[in-house]
């Protein structure tokens, strides 16, 4: 009979850092949009720094974690942590896969994405196959021609990264004292400002491909803030506004949509700012969304909303904006003539998660943990 972590109850949710989840992940999507009209100058981009809302996700992800599982280890195997954990995110990773595969073709371009033509179907479904699973998958066996470790659905790259995070936690972070913990962060905040200041693109862009270069940027955007997000939970410094919620909306999205700073000779300057924003910004807006409290009805349904809807639109959207990018390359449309489609794109991303959500997401998760109960009953 196994009764181990039998006596675990949900804790509340933080329902402004639900909500800001989902604001970043809206901001996402803005991001990558009008990338699709940037022909790939960073400088010009619009919403220039919207990459940066992984980062803070990863933090976000750390403090959660941290808030709660810090205080059940005694009740739980590290094996239920995991099984919890893939609960929560496989099943939309498996979706994402999926419907990365029925877009692939109409994905097609010229320019962008000239294999994808010619590509064999064995060998779409064998990507959505190991896609599944996460494992990353080599140059060798890429078949869009960018270099991802996941071409269906790019974004799932910082999910593999989350994983790994989440065993490094569970196997060695959990057991650190808070001091023995302080020094790792303050190491991997070195670590991350000489990739930012000191590196050679000045930003932190990438991550996403298996090779040593894309691994390093990747470890280097996990680290910190992930294990950030663990400190600052434990030390539970939270900061107490009125109106909390609008307060981080504003801060993030403005955080987010700034221009790129500095030029091809001054790269440190905009790597400057990254690292301040990572450092030092998004833990005060996580200190900030952690210690408010909503009390308009309304403004507690647009968060629960946001967060329920943040996470599938993460995972879902990328293969709308394949399909968009090879649209406006292969036509060479600008901004001007495609905003129209650009702004259906997003609303049609924000309803493909809600209906993902709605029609498989929580069904299924409601399905493994009703089985996992069961089995830790029998």
């Amino acid at each position: 009979m196994n009764t181990i972590s039998s006596d675990i109850q949900p804790k509340k949710h933080y329902e402004i850092l639900d909500g800001l989840r989902g604001v970043a992940a809206i901001l996402v999507v803005a991001f990558h949009i009008f990338e699709s009209h940037s022909g790939g100058n960073r400088f010009i981009q619009i919403i220039n720094h919207g990459y940066l809302a992984v980062d803070f996700f990863f933090l976000l992800s750390g403090f959660v974690v941290a808030y709660a599982y810090d205080d059940r280890w005694g009740n739980m195997t590290q094996w239920e942590f995991y099984k919890r954990r893939l609960i929560r995110l496989q099943p939309m990773v498996i979706l994402g896969m999926i419907i990365g595969a029925l877009l692939y073709y109409f994905q097609a371009s010229d320019i962008l994405f000239p294999q994808i033509a010619g590509m064999e179907v064995w060998k779409v479904i064998l990507t959505m196959i190991i896609g599944f699973t996460l494992l990353p998958i080599p140059p060798s066996m890429e078949i869009r021609g960018w270099g991802e470790m996941h071409p269906l659905n790019g974004p799932a790259w910082s999910l593999f990264f989350e994983y790994i995070a989440n065993i490094l936690y569970a196997l060695f972070f959990r057991r650190f004292s808070n001091k023995v913990l302080t020094f790792f962060v303050v190491i991997f905040a070195g670590l991350l400002i000489n990739y930012t200041v000191f590196g050679p693109k000045g930003d932190v862009i990438g991550g996403w491909s298996l090779n040593l270069e894309q691994m390093n940027v990747g470890f280097t955007r996990l680290l910190f803030p992930f294990f950030a997000g663990v400190s600052l939970c434990r030390l539970g410094k939270l900061i107490h506004l009125k109106n909390a919620f609008w307060i981080c909306t504003i801060l993030i999205t403005i955080v987010l949509a700034l221009p790129r700073f500095g030029d091809e000779n001054s790269l440190w300057i905009n790597g400057l700012y990254e690292s301040f924003c990572i450092i030092l910004v998004f833990p005060l807006i996580v200190a900030i969304g952690a210690g408010g409290h909503i009390k308009s009805e309304f403004s507690n349904k647009i968060c629960k909303l946001l967060g329920d809807i943040s996470y599938p639109i993460y995972i879902t959207h990328y293969p709308l904006i394949y399909w968009y990018t090879a649209w406006v390359v292969d036509k060479k449309v600008s901004l001007k003539e495609g905003y129209p489609f650009g702004i259906a794109l997003l609303f049609a991303s924000i309803l493909l998660a809600y209906l993902c959500l709605k029609l498989y997401d929580e069904p299924v998760r409601k399905w493994l943990q009703n089985k996992f109960q069961k089995k830790r009953a029998a």
